[in-house]
């Protein structure tokens, strides 16, 4: 699986006073999303965290707002690599209503693979070769995919 496809029911505490969803929830739903779709190719954060010592901290988000999201929606949220180097991977993640693939908001992370073997020292390596490939072949499938 090259993009990971949530679905999920926008609720009542997801809104703001005007009743659409409050914008810190779409970057708390492409934190979510971006671990999963780590999951969903092999890549379990948790085991490369504690038993590689490797890390993907964020370095830059952002999101671009193109409908409001209203209570009780149904929408997908679908995460892809957009980009990929030595350093450096970037997810995308694309907030839809689920009925009508209507666009919501579109969404980056920027993250930078991180030596954690000295959490006190936290430096920027490149992404250790088994675990590039893993990256690539996601990215090169929805490539494919995507033509």
């Amino acid at each position: 699986m090259t993009q990971n496809i949530v679905e999920r029911r926008i609720m009542w505490g997801d809104l703001d006073p005007l009743g659409i969803v409050f914008y810190p929830r779409y970057y708390e739903w492409m934190d979510a999303c971006g671990n999963l779709f780590f999951e969903a190719i092999g890549m379990e954060p948790q085991y490369i965290m504690q038993e590689r010592k490797v890390g993907f901290p964020l370095v830059e988000t952002s999101a671009t707002y193109h409908n409001p999201g209203r209570y009780h929606q149904n929408i997908h949220i679908l995460t892809a690599i957009e980009s990929l180097a030595k350093k450096v991977l970037v997810l995308k993640h694309r907030i839809e209503i689920q009925s009508n693939a209507e666009l919501l908001v579109e969404g980056l992370e920027k993250r930078i693979c991180t030596d954690l073997s000295n959490p006190q020292n936290l430096r920027a390596i490149n992404i250790p070769e088994d675990i590039y490939a893993i990256l690539r072949k996601a990215q090169d499938d929805f490539s494919e995919e995507q033509m």
